[in-house]
C-alpha cells in the first residue's frame, strides 16, 4: 500500500458535500441519528464487504446491531443480510459462499451460518454458556470458537436437587471487571471446534483446550491441522508483568505446544501466505517495570523454531495504535492486525502516529517502515482479501463518524469510499474543522494539540474556552470524530484538546516519562497550552473551563487544586484518592507501574498525588459525572469524595449519577444517558462561563 494511496484517502475524506442547503449547529440529540460501521470483512475474492451496522433504537434506549453487505466497488448501496438486532462478528467462509456470525439464542450468544445463496441463517452451536469469536478452517468444513462451557452445563438438572448456593467465594485479587461484573475464575474461556453439517443439523462440538488457564483462538494453520491460540499460563498473573504466549493445538485434540514467547503480551496473530511464518503484535515489558509499553510487530516461525524477530524495534510509534474519540461503534467489534502481502515480503498494519492512526507497510526482511503521511484520519478497523491485494477499512476524521474505504494494492487505484451512511444527516450540520497546533512546555518538550472553534467563528469576538483532558493516561486525542467537542464548539466554545506527556503515539520515552509522576508534569504541559491560547485575542482568559474523563477526570481534579484560573470544571469518572483506588479498582496495581510500593508502604507518595489531599485549595465550581456501575474508577474513591469535601467547603458543586452505567458511559452508555451527560456538562459550563443555564440556574 503506497504512500500515494494513503494520501488519496485524505483527499476523498476532505471532499466537500455538494448541494447542501441551509445548515444548523450539531446538537447532543443528533447522536440518536448516527449510524456506525464496525468490523468490516472483505470477501475472500475481494468482491463484497460484510460489516456490522449499529444504530440507536430510541424506543428501547439501546443499540441494534445487524450484518450488512456492500459491493467492494461501491456499485450498489449497502443492504441488510441479517434480520437480527444483536448480530455481530461476520466471518466469510473460505469459498465466500457462507457467512458465520454470532447472535443471541438459547439464552446466550451462539454461532450462526448464513448461506448467501438463500435461506435463513442456521445455528451451528447451542451451548448453554454460549459461543463467540468464530473462525473458519481453511477448507470451510469446521469453525473454531470460544466458550466458557463446562461439561456439567449440558447435564439435565434434577428439579428435586437443592438450589445451588449463590454465595461467592473469592480467592483472586482481580474478581470484578468493568462492564462484565463479577469474574468467574472457575470458568476460563476455552477453544472449541464444531463441524459444519451438510444437512444444517447442529453437530456436537469438541473442546480443544481445558484446564485452569484461558485460551483465545487466533488463527488456523494453513493445512487446517491445528489452531494457534494465545494464553497466559501463570497463576495469579497480576503479580507479574504481562505475559501472553502463543501455542498451537491439534484440531482433533491434543496437548498445547508453545510456538512463540516474548517478554510481553502476544496478540493479533496472522499466518503468512505459505503458512511458514506468523506475524503478531506484542508490547514488550521493560527491563524495569514501566507504566507504558509501546507495541511492536513481530515475525516468528510457525513450527516454533528460532526466536521471534521484532521488525519495528527501531520504529518509535505504536503498532496497532489508536486515537481516542467518543464515536467508536457501540458493541460493534473491531477487526485489525497484520496483513501479509501475497508474496510474504511485507506486512501492512496500523500505526498510531501522533494524532493519526494509519496503515503502513513494513518490510519483513529489513523491518523498514514506509513513510508515514500526514493523513489526518484514524483507521478504526480493517480486513483484507484472500490474496492480500484488496483491503477495506473504516476511516474516521474529526468531522466524520466513519465510512468504508476500499484500497487495491494490485491496481494502484485511489482508495474508494463505498459507504456514505451519515451523509444525509451531516449535510445539514455545521461542523468545525480543528486547527492543529504545537507549543513548548516548561522543559522545552513539544506538545501537540488541536483548537476547535465555533462553526461561525468571528476572530473579532471574545470566546470562552474549554480544556479537554484525555484519559488513559496512555492514550491520545487526534483525528477522529468526537461528538462532545463538536457540540461544545456549536454552543459557542473554543475547545482545546491536547496530548501531554504520557500520551501514546509519541514514542516509548514520551509515554513512559510520567511513571511515578502522575499527575504532575502532564498538568504543566496542559497549562502551557492554555497560556499559549490566551495570547490569542479571541480567547477570554476570564472564562475558562476544564473537563476530562477517567485519567482526564483525575487531572481535572488535580488542575483545580493547583490553579484558580478555571471558572468551571467537570470531572468525569475521576480518581480523587489513589490510596483507596489501589484497593477498589477492577484491575490491580501489584506491579510498580504507577507507584513503587503498596499504599501502606509509602502513604506519603499516594497522598501527595491525590487531589483529595489538596481539596482545600479548590475555588472552582465543580460537577462530577459518575456511573453507578463503574468498576474501573469506583465513585467512592473519586467524585463522591470530592463532592462531599466541596460541600463542606461551601464551593458550588453538584454530583450527577447515571444508574447502571459503567466506565464506558461516554462511548457506549445508554443513548439517552449519553445525551443527558452532554447536557449536564454543557449546562454547568453555561452557568459559570456564560452566566446562563436552564439546568443550573439555581446551583450553589
Amino acid at each position: 500500500m503506497s504512500r500515494r494511496l494513503l494520501i488519496a484517502v485524505l483527499a476523498c475524506l476532505a471532499a466537500p458535500i455538494l448541494g447542501a442547503q441551509s445548515k444548523r449547529p450539531i446538537t447532543e440529540q443528533d447522536l440518536l441519528r448516527f449510524v456506525w460501521i464496525a468490523d468490516p470483512q472483505i470477501s475472500p475474492a475481494g468482491k463484497d464487504v460484510a460489516f456490522v451496522r449499529v444504530v440507536v433504537n430510541e424506543k428501547s434506549d439501546d443499540y441494534e446491531t445487524s450484518i450488512w453487505t456492500v459491493p467492494a466497488d461501491g456499485s450498489q448501496p449497502p443492504r441488510a443480510l441479517t434480520s437480527g438486532t444483536r448480530d455481530t462478528t461476520p466471518r466469510w467462509s473460505p469459498d465466500g459462499t457462507r457467512l458465520a456470525f454470532t447472535r443471541p439464542a438459547a439464552g446466550s450468544g451462539q454461532v450462526f451460518v448464513l448461506n448467501l445463496a438463500g435461506g435463513e441463517a442456521q445455528p451451528i452451536t447451542d451451548l448453554p454458556r454460549g459461543a463467540s469469536a468464530p473462525i473458519w478452517s481453511p477448507d470451510g468444513t469446521h469453525i473454531a470458537f470460544s466458550s466458557t462451557m463446562k461439561p456439567e452445563d449440558a447435564e439435565k438438572k434434577d428439579p428435586s436437587a437443592p438450589a445451588k448456593s449463590d454465595v461467592r467465594v473469592i480467592t483472586d485479587a482481580q474478581y470484578r471487571n468493568n462492564g462484565g461484573g463479577w469474574a468467574d475464575a472457575d470458568r476460563p474461556s476455552h477453544v472449541w471446534v464444531t463441524d459444519i453439517s451438510a444437512d444444517g443439523q447442529i453437530v456436537k462440538p469438541r473442546q480443544l483446550t481445558t484446564g485452569q488457564y484461558a485460551e483465545s483462538a487466533q488463527a488456523w494453520s494453513l493445512d487446517g491441522a491445528s489452531l494457534f491460540v494465545t494464553s497466559t499460563r501463570i497463576d495469579e498473573p497480576y503479580f507479574y508483568p504481562a505475559k501472553v504466549e502463543l501455542f498451537s493445538v491439534p484440531a482433533r485434540g491434543g496437548d498445547l505446544r508453545k510456538i512463540a514467547s516474548v517478554n510481553g503480551a502476544i496478540n493479533s496473530v496472522r499466518p503468512s501466505p505459505d503458512g511458514a511464518r506468523l506475524a503478531f503484535v506484542a508490547a514488550l515489558n521493560g527491563t524495569v517495570e514501566r507504566s507504558y509499553d509501546q507495541p511492536d510487530l513481530f515475525v516468528a516461525n510457525a513450527d516454533g523454531s528460532g526466536a521471534p524477530r521484532n521488525l519495528t524495534d527501531k520504529f518509535d510509534f505504536d503498532i496497532n495504535g489508536s486515537v481516542g474519540g467518543d464515536q467508536g461503534a457501540p458493541r460493534g467489534g473491531r477487526s485489525a492486525g497484520p496483513i501479509w502481502s501475497a508474496d510474504g515480503n511485507s506486512i501492512v498494519v496500523v500505526a498510531g502516529h501522533h494524532g493519526d492512526a494509519d496503515l503502513v507497510r513494513v518490510n519483513v526482511t529489513t523491518g523498514e517502515v514506509g513513510t508515514l503521511p500526514e493523513s489526518h484520519h484514524t483507521v478504526l478497523s480493517y480486513s483484507v482479501s484472500a490474496n492480500g491485494q484488496t483491503a477495506v477499512a473504516v476511516i474516521s476524521t474529526q468531522t466524520s463518524v466513519g465510512d468504508l474505504f476500499v484500497l487495491n494494492g494490485e491496481t494502484g487505484a485511489a482508495p474508494k469510499q463505498i459507504t456514505h451512511l451519515n451523509d444525509a444527516l451531516f449535510s445539514t450540520l455545521k461542523l468545525s474543522e480543528p486547527e492543529q497546533i504545537t507549543w513548548k512546555s516548561f522543559d522545552g518538550k513539544t506538545i501537540e494539540g488541536w483548537i476547535m472553534r465555533p462553526p461561525d467563528f468571528d476572530a473579532s469576538r471574545k470566546y470562552p474556552m474549554i480544556l479537554q483532558i484525555h484519559g488513559g493516561p496512555h492514550s491520545a486525542y487526534g483525528n477522529v470524530m468526537t461528538h462532545e467537542f463538536q457540540v461544545m464548539a456549536a454552543r459557542g466554545y473554543v475547545v482545546l484538546f491536547a496530548n501531554p506527556r504520557g500520551s501514546s503515539n509519541y514514542g516509548q520515552d514520551f509515554g513512559n516519562i510520567i511513571q511515578f509522576h502522575y499527575p504532575g508534569d502532564d498538568y504543566r504541559d496542559l497549562m502551557a497550552g492554555v497560556d499559549e491560547m490566551i495570547k490569542r485575542p479571541y480567547i477570554d482568559a476570564a472564562r475558562l473551563g476544564v473537563t476530562g474523563g477517567s485519567g482526564g477526570g483525575l487531572l481535572t481534579d488535580w488542575t483545580v487544586t493547583q490553579t484558580t484560573r478555571f471558572k468551571a470544571a467537570v470531572a468525569q469518572r475521576d480518581i480523587a484518592d489513589w490510596y483507596g483506588f489501589w484497593f477498589t479498582a477492577d484491575f490491580t496495581q501489584f506491579t510498580p507501574s504507577w507507584f513503587r510500593k503498596a499504599p501502606w508502604e509509602d502513604p506519603a507518595d499516594y497522598a501527595a498525588r491525590s487531589p483529595i489531599t489538596h481539596v482545600a485549595s479548590v475555588k472552582t465550581p465543580m460537577m462530577f459525572i459518575l456511573g453507578d456501575a463503574d468498576l474501573r474508577t469506583p465513585p467512592a474513591d473519586g467524585g463522591e469524595m470530592m463532592f462531599r469535601a466541596l460541600k463542606y467547603l461551601k464551593i458550588p458543586t453538584v454530583m450527577v449519577r447515571f444508574p447502571n452505567e459503567t466506565h464506558e458511559l461516554s462511548r457506549s452508555g445508554a443513548p439517552r444517558h449519553r445525551i443527558e451527560r452532554l447536557q449536564h456538562i454543557i449546562g454547568w459550563m453555561d452557568k459559570w462561563l456564560l452566566g446562563r443555564s436552564e439546568l443550573y440556574a439555581d446551583a450553589k
